[in-house]
């Protein structure tokens, strides 16, 4: 049986033309929505804000998302904030 090596930590993100998106590192897809999708990825959570937004592919298991729409800006929050005492994105909501 062979192993294969395990990247316990890895993100990056190739943007095209400013209409197309890839991101690897994806953990979970908090929301989308036409305008803003909220992603928690290895390195972090990260907002994308932008028109006509759509999510074209979503493999949890390889952590990549593919993303189309024009990209407006990309924001990147403390990694800390969720899951190591901090609040969700829906605690923080419903405060």
């Amino acid at each position: 049986m062979e192993e294969k090596a395990v990247n316990t930590k890895g993100h990056s993100i190739f943007i095209k033309e400013r209409q197309s998106m890839m991101i690897t590192g994806v953990i979970d897809v908090l929301s989308f929505d036409e305008s803003n999708v909220d992603i928690e990825t290895e390195m972090g959570m990260l907002a994308i804000k932008g028109t006509d937004l759509h999510v074209n592919k979503l493999n949890l298991e390889k952590k990549e998302l593919e993303l189309e729409g024009e990209i407006e800006s990309l924001i990147y929050h403390d990694g800390d904030s969720v899951g190591k005492g901090g609040t969700s994105l829906l605690g923080r909501l419903f405060k």
